[in-house]
């Protein structure tokens, strides 16, 4: 029992938890109608949005634990893992659930819009913290869909249940607009620390033997997964962290320059295989090629 559960399909979560099958690609789940379940950690190879009004101490998502807040939702796409231990104990789930199989998107637009919503592998301490409103239509839109699968299959009926489902996921991506921008305050300082890193980083001489660093490097140092930052920062500032990242390694470019320094000198020593490669992202970050910036500056 205290292996990890292996959701392949949303009919291997239903039995776990007591849902009845309802469709092959999609569950709609409400956790008071079931009796207490096993604590277990699943793999799942489904989608999910687990909206939670109980308060679970040790949920864990990946290698990290988070104290749950009530009320919260998460997303979690195939290949993730989540879940609570099993210690032999069986617990009463409140609250809402949605998992889909990705086959029932085949074909839609939404399958090749999926990665756009980068939530859906956010940590789960990052997870979405709805109002009573958001949540009333979250909830609203699974009853939606649970009716669609009460009434029998028809040829349009996946049709439908898909739209619904691409539907959440926009709504999803609206509160998460709205909770990065009431959490302001807490992103300057965030932002803050993100510039601090590379400051750091860049004078450290690690480039040389470490090269640039990384979106994920920046997100692991900052305790966020690399889409949680990555949207944090371009939703604070416009850009995208790799931007920041770039702009100030060609900020060192440009003082090094103005020292007199080669840039086959300063490709080398801030871990660029070729002088091309520095060239290339100097000209795209400041429009303008190394020798053009020498030439306007008469360095």
């Amino acid at each position: 029992m205290g292996n990890i559960l292996r959701v392949k399909n949303v009919d291997d979560y239903n039995a776990f938890v007591g849902q009845k099958d309802m469709h092959p690609l999609v569950s709609v789940i409400e956790y008071a109608q079931l009796p207490p379940i096993f604590h277990r950690r699943c793999q799942f190879g489904v989608y999910g949005f687990f909206l939670r009004d109980d308060h679970l101490e040790e949920l864990t998502y990946g290698y990290s634990s988070y104290d749950y807040k009530e009320g919260s939702l998460i997303a979690i796409a195939p290949g993730q893992v989540g879940g609570v231990e099993y210690n032999g104990d069986r617990f009463a789930i409140e609250g809402w659930a949605l998992l889909f199989h990705p086959d029932i998107i085949h074909g839609t637009a939404l399958e090749q819009q999926i990665s756009d919503y980068t939530f859906l592998s956010y940590q789960v301490n990052e997870a979405l913290h709805l109002t009573k409103e958001e949540r009333e239509n979250f909830i609203s839109l699974l009853r939606q869909i649970r009716h669609e699968m009460e009434h029998g299959a028809d040829a349009y009926q996946d049709t439908i249940i898909a739209s619904y489902i691409e539907l959440i996921m926009k709504h999803c991506r609206y509160y998460y607009d709205r909770q990065f921008a009431r959490r302001q305050p807490m992103n300057d300082d965030i932002l803050a620390r993100f510039e601090a890193l590379l400051t750091e980083y860049l004078s450290s001489g690690r480039m040389a033997s470490d090269g640039l660093p990384t979106v994920a490097y920046c997100a692991n140092k900052l305790c966020m997964s690399p889409n949680y930052f990555s949207d944090l920062v371009k939703k604070g500032t416009g850009e995208p962290p790799i931007s920041h990242i770039h702009r100030a390694v060609i900020n060192i470019v440009k003082s090094r320059l103005k020292k007199g320094d080669s840039l086959k000198q300063i490709s080398y020593e801030l871990g660029f295989d070729y002088p091309q490669h520095l060239s290339r992202m100097f000209k795209k970050v400041t429009g303008e090629s190394p020798q053009g910036y020498c030439k306007r500056k008469r360095l």
